[in-house]
């Protein structure tokens, strides 16, 4: 069952005995255990009735033992399991998961992965409960990810904010999620959040920054590039060489694929990489500039400079902030 309607459900009072939590992606979880686990219940019943535990630290027959108790003074118990990707002998649930307690709610949390290797506990929980198995986001999705966070909250963000905080935030949603939570809580009033926002309450520059690289190599802007690589020199700690080289690869690639696209409208090329129209705009007018010759040509410096950047087929006397020049010369001319 999906996320988002597994959670609706829940605010609905709309419970299943069993739900097992399982995947890559841990905010998900996070955010159905922690709701089951503060809402639930009235806090006056949890006392005697929300049990948690570590994976790590117990063993299923306890878990069993403890579920198939009845409530106390209460309508149900919650009881979450919590690491359950430590849980040993996880066979040991078949028997309590065919026929789970209908006064108990069992959460089970299992991060980083999915259950292996017990098919028929899989089976019985999702005949008897809820399965929810989860992935991490792709990168080009992010943007609309924190669009949709934002909007759940009645906030909004500019096309090229999101962009920054997915260049520097990646795919984790928990710690995006958290920068977002403290944007909003810093802007206050301010229902629409900018780069200015972030560069003021996260750190990352409004004009220094992977998006402005992108931007005026895009433009072919010589000027503006090599002051933007040569403030990535002074701030290699925030701007990583190897992610910039990583990143300049996926913009240029999309430049190159561009000249090959059949729909080469905005709105095709906004629907084909998931990215806002603007931002697909400026795509567009950047694939432009440069020749499918010379894009080629640039991914291959790309990778030459990836090596490079892990210290392959490069003098360690030679310093990282002159490899980027370096890069930078390479592309524009």
């Amino acid at each position: 069952m999906d996320y988002e309607i597994i959670l609706q459900n829940l605010k609905k009072k709309i419970y299943h005995p069993v739900y097992l939590l399982q995947g890559d992606e841990s905010w998900y979880i996070d955010q159905i255990s922690d709701y089951i686990e503060k809402n639930v219940l009235k806090e006056e019943e949890k006392h005697f009735n929300l049990t948690i535990f570590y994976g790590k630290d117990t063993e299923v027959s306890n878990i069993v033992e403890s579920a198939l108790r009845y409530p106390m003074m209460a309508e149900r118990q919650v009881i979450i399991v919590k690491e359950a990707q430590d849980l040993k002998k996880f066979e040991n649930l078949k028997k309590y998961s065919e026929k789970p307690m209908p006064s108990t709610i069992l959460v089970i949390n299992h991060k980083y992965g999915i259950l292996k290797g017990n098919p028929d506990v899989i089976k019985n929980i999702g005949k008897n409960g809820i399965v929810l198995t989860t992935k991490k986001i792709y990168d080009n999705k992010m943007p609309q990810w924190i669009e949709e966070y934002l909007d759940a909250r009645n906030y909004s963000i500019t096309p090229q904010a999101s962009q920054i905080l997915t260049a520097y935030l990646g795919n984790d949603l928990g710690k995006v999620a958290n920068e977002l939570d403290k944007l909003i809580i810093a802007t206050g009033g301010n229902k629409k959040i900018t780069p200015e926002d972030i560069e003021k309450n996260i750190g990352l520059s409004k004009d220094f920054n992977i998006i402005e690289l992108q931007n005026a190599l895009g433009e072919r802007d010589i000027f503006k590039a090599n002051q933007i690589i040569n403030y990535f020199g002074t701030n290699l700690s925030m701007h990583p060489f190897q992610v910039t080289v990583v990143s300049l690869f996926y913009y240029f690639s999309k430049l190159f694929s561009y000249h090959f696209m059949e729909d080469k409208s905005e709105k095709g090329f906004a629907q084909k990489y998931r990215v806002h129209p603007y931002i697909a705009k400026l795509h567009i007018k950047a694939a432009k500039k440069y020749t499918p010759t010379k894009l080629y040509e640039i991914m291959g410096i790309l990778r030459e400079y990836d090596l490079k950047s892990k210290g392959l087929n490069v003098s360690t006397l030679v310093e990282t902030s002159e490899l980027q020049k370096e890069l930078i010369y390479k592309i524009l001319h």
